[in-house]
């Protein structure tokens, strides 16, 4: 277990925040995903009366709420107190309810169209500001992004657990209509949204790499199932490679010099290790049925990887260059996806719903050190799991009557949020 102490710049706040976390991540791999908080911080947000386009200030304190609360650092509380930008609070009316930090944010808007946003955060027991920071964009619509920074740095003042991964792009598919899918980025909640490829079939992408300026996908060019890599900024491309039936990039390592890609070029999916400098292919799998999606895992000595081995699909895992293939997962009679982290999985279970005989897709997570298994989702379809970089948050799809939405788990916490997509579905995710 872990205990933070909040300090003050310069100062030491008289309040201790407690982040006593069970780590999914524990040596022994018996994993209890459990956030057991103590005191954290009550923080309020409220918007200074000087601030220049008042409604999209307004929408950024309302995201900066949303970031606050999925973090799982912080409780945000309801005010009515409005500042100057240039006044303090009223610290005593603060501390009386209970309110630990208080944001004032202010706005300005430029001539040519940018935007720019300002935040004072106070600590109402120390009595003092203990942050000062501005933040700008040349586009109001990615005012998102403001509102994830700010949560960000708030978190960093704070030594909370990192929450990086909300200033990522997340990169999905979304469905059109027949034969028809666009490739979009997005920010994680989906308010802001930019397509990069549209026109055709354009499904599966995945970044090439964390500084995610690149991402591969598959597309349907002349009828023949293509993986491209594209970069979001040149638009340049490079066809990777063509393949009857299918072809889909699954995972890239950790350095971006190997993919795993699921291809079928004699109409049967095996899952083939791509390398991205001399341009090679090597095949991982060499079965009479279907394997695909492949991650790696382990230290990316092994993979794991979908076989209707047992006639229905179930999650296996080989090492690399070995013959063997291990099955992992014994729940279950469609487990049809998986994501890993180190040697950690997350894998979709088709599970009956009620007594009356419906099912439901859920996500379940493992280790491949245990028998451990815990599922993390109870309604909806949930596929498509994807592990954030650092392992403490699971992004998937969600589907609720008819409507696809992006999930967020945040593991150590038991806490898991919804972002519907407004229109269309989304066919897969990526981030």
């Amino acid at each position: 277990m872990k205990e933070t102490k909040i300090l003050s710049t310069g100062r030491r706040i008289l309040l201790i925040l407690f982040f006593i976390t069970t780590s999914i991540f524990a040596a022994d791999a018996e994993l209890d995903i459990i956030k057991k908080s103590g005191a954290i911080p009550k923080i309020a947000i409220s918007v200074a009366p000087s601030a220049m386009n008042k409604p999209l200030t307004n929408k950024l304190a309302k995201m900066l709420e949303k970031d606050l609360k999925v973090s799982g650092h912080f409780e945000v509380m309801p005010t009515t107190q409005i500042v100057d930008y240039n006044s303090k609070p009223d610290m005593l009316m603060l501390s009386n309810k209970g309110i630990d930090l208080f944001i004032n944010i202010d706005s300005s808007v430029s001539s040519f169209g940018g935007y720019s946003a300002m935040i004072k955060m106070y600590d109402a027991n120390s009595k003092v500001m203990v942050l000062n920071k501005s933040f700008s964009t040349s586009k109001e619509e990615r005012y998102p992004f403001l509102a994830h920074r700010m949560a960000i740095l708030i978190n960093k003042h704070l030594n909370a657990p990192s929450i990086d991964w909300m200033d990522k792009f997340v990169v999905f598919s979304q469905y059109k209509g027949a034969r028809k899918a666009d490739i979009i980025i997005a920010d994680y909640t989906l308010t802001f949204q930019m397509p990069i490829i549209v026109g055709g079939l354009n499904i599966f992408p995945k970044w090439a790499n964390d500084k995610q300026d690149t991402f591969y996908y598959t597309t349907y060019d002349s009828g023949i199932p293509t993986l491209i890599k594209t970069n979001i900024f040149t638009r340049q491309r490079e066809v990777v490679m063509k393949s009857e039936g299918m072809v889909v990039a699954s995972d890239v390592s950790n350095d971006g010099k190997k993919v795993l890609i699921t291809a079928s070029p004699n109409h049967q999916p095996d899952i083939y290790l791509y390398n991205t400098i001399n341009k090679t292919k090597k095949r991982l799998t060499n079965y009479q049925g279907i394997d695909v999606g492949a991650h790696f895992v382990d230290n990316e000595k092994r993979i794991v990887f979908v076989s209707d081995r047992l006639k229905y699909p179930n999650i296996f895992a080989k090492d690399i260059g070995g013959r063997g293939v291990e099955r992992l997962v014994y729940h279950g009679n469609n487990n049809s996806s998986a994501t890993t982290y180190k040697d950690y999985i997350v894998y979709t279970s088709r599970d009956r719903n009620n007594e009356f005989g419906n099912f439901t897709f859920n996500l379940y997570l493992m280790s491949t050190k245990s028998d451990f298994l815990k599922r993390l989702t109870s309604n909806g379809s949930n596929q498509f799991p994807k592990f954030s970089k650092d392992g403490e948050s699971i992004i998937f799809l969600k589907t609720i009557n008819n409507r696809s939405s992006i999930g967020i788990i945040r593991l150590n916490y038991s806490k898991s949020f919804t972002f519907p997509l407004k229109r269309g579905k989304i066919q897969s995710i990526d981030w």
